[in-house]
């Protein structure tokens, strides 16, 4: 479904529309042709969708009434922000499947309760990443005096893109879950933090994406935010 902006005419398209995708990049707007991706049913796609699955399930059946008003009640106060900038408002369901999606994916507990707090945790300004061909690392710099890192089964979810050739100019997916960073109440979380154990080797001459979201212990989740063009290091 294409997000069209109406002005003097139409302002802006973001979607497919009749066969053509209509974006935008650093150089403007501009439209493509639609095209259909192949699907190769991967053992990751297949969990991924299980998962997806699961938790449509636990929202239609398994949560109670109260559980249920309690996510509408947290989205109704939630504003977010669609492809063109514009605060909308989603449902319930959707913010439960968004902050248990990210949980779940990350290997950590769901959770059910709706939020008390009606606010998004804050994204980190001081987000950066340095990525390190020789040890396989990325080291992460955050702002280590932000609420959660000193919350108990609260974490920071980075992931990382495929790696691309330093010339390319556009860095999409796929992205894959580095690691879920706890946050600790007795000993807090220092910066900076070191992630091994990449899910995809990186090597000279590469650029990489990472991107990371802040998860709470009440479940909410905060917008992305991100190193969008890492260099790799020796």
């Amino acid at each position: 479904m294409a997000l069209v902006r109406y002005g003097g005419g139409i302002v802006e398209i973001r979607g497919s529309i009749a066969g053509n995708v209509h974006s935008r990049n650093s150089s403007g707007n501009y439209i493509r042709a639609r095209t259909t991706p192949v699907n190769p049913n991967s053992t990751r796609q297949n969990v991924i969708r299980a998962a997806m699955a699961t938790a449509s399930n636990t929202w239609s059946n398994g949560l109670t009434p109260a559980q249920r008003t309690a996510w509408g009640l947290y989205a109704a106060n939630i504003n977010m922000t669609n492809r063109l900038g514009e605060t909308i408002l989603i449902s319930g369901r959707s913010h439960y499947l968004r902050s248990n999606m990210a949980r779940i994916n990350s290997n950590l507990g769901a959770r059910n309760d709706g939020p008390v707090l009606l606010s998004l945790p804050s994204a980190d300004s001081a987000f950066s990443v340095v990525a390190n061909v020789g040890a396989q690392t990325l080291t992460v710099t955050f702002d280590d005096t932000q609420d959660w890192a000193a919350e108990n089964s609260a974490h920071m979810i980075v992931s990382m893109s495929q790696p691309k050739h330093s010339a390319v100019n556009f860095i999409g997916g796929p992205f894959r879950v580095v690691a879920a960073m706890d946050g600790s109440a007795s000993s807090g979380l220092s910066s900076p933090a070191t992630l091994a154990n990449l899910p995809f080797v990186i090597s000279a001459d590469q650029v990489v994406g990472i991107k990371a979201r802040i998860s709470r212990n009440d479940g909410r989740l905060s917008e992305l935010f991100r190193d969008s063009r890492v260099t790799t290091t020796a």
